[in-house]
């Protein structure tokens, strides 16, 4: 069998690599770090444009939405990396482990809370008003990251199943899809009075606005992750053995 039918073979055969290796490594430290700043950064709502600008029940102006959104996306985005190159088991771990340490940061800031503050502390207050609305947000966080995530990668791989190497990057844009629309419902559901938003326009702005911006900062970069996969799956020993 000569060269190129072997690699039109590898083409056609589903392929993962072992994530026993230091680019796995690097990725789920990356991807606990983004989680955890997310959810820090989450506990900040933020408002875009002033007036009040109505369609039917969906409230178009002001566009509301919160911290967390600024770094989020690459969270999904490493998620895919990690989907497509290492399976759904290496998925579902770095899933895992960014949960405990989403925990284990907000566990921190309840203990240190609790605290005494000395006496030049004078922040006390507006630490605790963070942290507590950081528990609302992390619990939203946590639940919709989890099955936003469980999905996402589910899909990603239940497509490469099908389709093998080809059509990595309509994996990639279903996937994200798919798993983005979960994770915002479920955050917006559960965190939206904790930044503000009490009205039921103001939560299908903040649903609306969080999905289409996340899916958009996803598929402009589309591109780079496509590279990286393509480059990661060069150099992993293990991927098309």
């Amino acid at each position: 069998m000569s060269s190129a039918d072997t690699s039109a073979r590898a083409e056609r055969e589903v392929h993962f690599a072992s994530r026993g290796s230091s680019y796995y490594d690097i990725l789920l430290a990356v991807f606990c770090v983004v989680l955890v700043v997310s959810n820090i950064a989450a506990t900040k709502g933020t408002q875009f444009f002033s007036g009040d600008v109505s369609i039917g029940p969906v409230q178009i102006i002001p566009v509301f939405s919160d911290g967390g959104a600024v770094l989020f996306p690459l969270a999904y985005i490493i998620g895919d990396v990690i989907s497509e190159v290492y399976g759904l088991r290496a998925a579902r771990r770095a899933i895992l482990v960014g949960f405990g340490t989403a925990i284990m940061t907000f566990v921190t800031f309840l203990v240190v809370m609790q605290l005494p503050s000395a006496e030049f502390y004078d922040n006390q207050e507006a630490f605790e008003s963070v942290v507590w609305s950081g528990v609302q947000i992390v619990a939203a966080s946590l639940v919709a990251y989890v099955v936003g995530q469980f999905l996402n990668s589910y899909v990603l791989v239940r497509m490469k199943a099908r389709s093998a190497e080809a059509g990595l990057w309509r994996r990639l844009a279903g996937s994200t899809g798919v798993g983005e629309a979960a994770d915002t419902f479920i955050f917006c559901a559960i965190a939206a009075s904790a930044i503000g938003v009490d009205t039921f326009g103001a939560f299908l702005n903040y649903f609306v606005v969080g999905f289409l911006f996340k899916c958009a900062v996803e598929l402009l970069v589309m591109p780079l992750t496509m590279v990286v996969i393509r480059l990661l799956k060069r150099r992993e020993p293990s991927y098309w053995q």
